[in-house]
């Protein structure tokens, strides 16, 4: 097999595989909270302590995944074209 054949078989299964991800789990943990919701602070003691309210995730501790974003903004624009 040539190898730009194996790289175009490569893509093409990850490509499909983060697909299948975002229809199955359209929704990840936040980055910035590690899906907690705030941000760990710690006290003097060195002790865990919950820290402020995570405004990237809104404090849910979830984020939409950047391929289900596209694939909501593909399907409002196929859906106002078509009304």
């Amino acid at each position: 097999m040539p190898p730009a054949l194996l790289a175009i078989a490569l893509w093409l299964a990850i490509t499909l595989g983060y697909a299948a991800l975002c229809a199955g789990s359209p929704f990840g943990r936040c980055r910035r909270c590690s899906g907690l919701g705030f941000q760990l602070k710690t006290d003097r003691k060195g002790r865990p302590r919950r820290g402020k309210h995570c405004r990237r995730c809104d404090g849910n501790g979830i984020r939409i995944r950047a391929g289900r974003r596209l694939y909501n903004l593909a399907a409002r624009i196929h859906r106002d074209g078509t009304r």
